[in-house]
């Protein structure tokens, strides 16, 4: 079938739960996909300037007259996250995050999140926020990560028919994450209400209402008063720091450029996306284990087996389905002519069951080679938390392992399970196994 046969690509028609088979097909037939106002697409007219006023997928806008391009192979996809010609900010607006006027805050630590900075800035920030998320200091982690997961697998084990996101996947990386920074474990709930809000208002179909963004707004400035107030502690009290509050309270001191409000919106995004992303990832390797009793039997065996299986889940089903680049010089991809200005989707989704880059992608493989996949960027945005990321999946899933009957593979459970209407953000927001011969309350 030709190319201009296949509808205008659209996230919001995505199956939540199993978007590949569409992704496949946009992959096979017209991988670099540019989207009309009208409806239609590029088709093979390389040299046409396309048009879009507003792009939904991965939640940004592209504005007037500015062509969006979804990726579906691994090659264009890793070359647009790794080559500088491709940024997080437009070339045009100058900006990456799709804030509305009217919600000044909720743009100003939005803007200033890690990930939506390019050179020079990000460079001076990231070199802050690196030491402590650099493997040898999170290793040193690995005792207080599985305390974390044990007293939350407990009550689980407890209570067949609990809610996982509720009880583990959610809190378990927030919980991580807060004593990272060095804040109190036990307003998490109150952390949580707020990195939600915040995601709502900035997913690709989350509430884009004046309510919706009126509560990120509001969520926003509670968040970088808080991280404002706890710098400044920081700051008062002086001597060596012990937490990465402490650290980037001292990085102000020492870098003028690093601003009070670089630095609060920089621990409101270790908070938000450290723990959104996990929070995907455990619930669906959960979801491919229980589809797969072997396989879990197997990690259950072998728990030597679980650093490659964590990249394996991350490539069989990443948690980041779609990110956004925008291009700062005219290019090619794929035999398609890109103009500066023009806005990207590496569709990682896709690109990790690209053939072409991996043999039987649509088998998860514990043992597989993954090489170097996507699932946490490439090049200077190289997730600057990957290291945590896997201590916190590899950990996580041993301890459920371990800990949770239903799991087991003589078990199988009853599952209930629902997703949070993002491809950004993207994994179950409700995961209930109940014992067979049971019902919902």
């Amino acid at each position: 079938m030709e190319a201009d046969a296949l509808p205008p690509f659209d996230p919001a028609r995505l199956d939540l739960a199993d978007p590949y088979p569409v992704y496949r097909s946009y992959r096979e037939r017209d991988p670099v996909h540019a989207v009309r106002p009208s409806g239609g697409t590029a088709g093979d007219a390389i040299g046409e300037a396309v048009r879009i006023t507003t792009g939904e997928a991965a939640g940004n806008t592209a504005g007037p007259g500015v062509a969006t391009w979804y990726l579906f192979r691994y090659a264009e996809a890793a070359r647009v996250l790794a080559d500088r010609a491709f940024l997080r900010r437009s070339p045009v607006t100058g900006l990456a995050a799709p804030v509305p006027e009217g919600y000044g805050t909720l743009r100003r630590v939005v803007e200033n999140w890690l990930v939506f900075l390019d050179p020079p800035r990000h460079t001076r920030l990231r070199a802050r926020v690196n030491p402590p998320l650099a493997p040898a200091s999170v290793a040193g982690l690995r005792p207080a990560v599985r305390a974390i997961a044990e007293e939350l697998a407990g009550p689980l084990a407890a209570r067949p028919g609990a809610d996982l996101v509720r009880g583990f996947t959610a809190p378990f990386p927030l919980l991580v994450v807060a004593r990272l920074l060095g804040v109190a474990a036990e307003l998490w709930p109150w952390f949580r209400e707020r990195a939600l809000a915040l995601q709502e208002a900035g997913g690709t179909r989350g509430d884009r209402s004046t309510a919706g963004l009126t509560r990120a707004d509001r969520a926003a400035g509670e968040l970088e008063r808080y991280f404002t107030a706890e710098l400044a502690a920081r700051r008062s009290a002086g001597g060596e720091p012990r937490d990465l509050l402490g650290a980037l309270a001292r990085a102000g001191q020492e870098d003028p450029s690093l601003t009070e409000a670089a630095l609060a919106s920089t621990c409101v995004h270790l908070l938000t996306a450290g723990h959104e992303t996990t929070t995907g990832l455990l619930g669906k390797a959960v979801l491919a284990l229980l589809a797969r009793p072997g396989t879990a039997a197997e990690l259950r065996a072998e728990p030597g087996l679980m650093p490659g299986a964590v990249d394996e889940f991350l490539r069989f089903d990443p948690p980041v389905q779609m990110v956004t680049r925008w291009a700062w010089r005219d290019t090619e991809l794929g035999g398609r002519r890109i103009r500066r200005g023009d806005r990207l989707v590496a569709v990682l989704g896709s690109a990790h069951r690209d053939p072409a880059r991996f043999p039987d992608p649509d088998v998860l493989d514990i043992r597989r080679a993954t090489g170097r996949h996507c699932a946490f960027g490439l090049g200077v945005h190289y997730c600057a938390g990957a290291a945590l990321a896997r201590l916190e999946a590899e950990t996580g899933l041993g301890v459920l392992l371990e800990r949770l009957p239903l799991l087991r593979p003589d078990a199988r459970p009853l599952v209930e399970v629902s997703y949070a209407p993002d491809w950004v953000f993207h994994g179950p927001s409700h995961l209930v196994l109940r014992p067979r011969g049971t019902h919902a309350a």
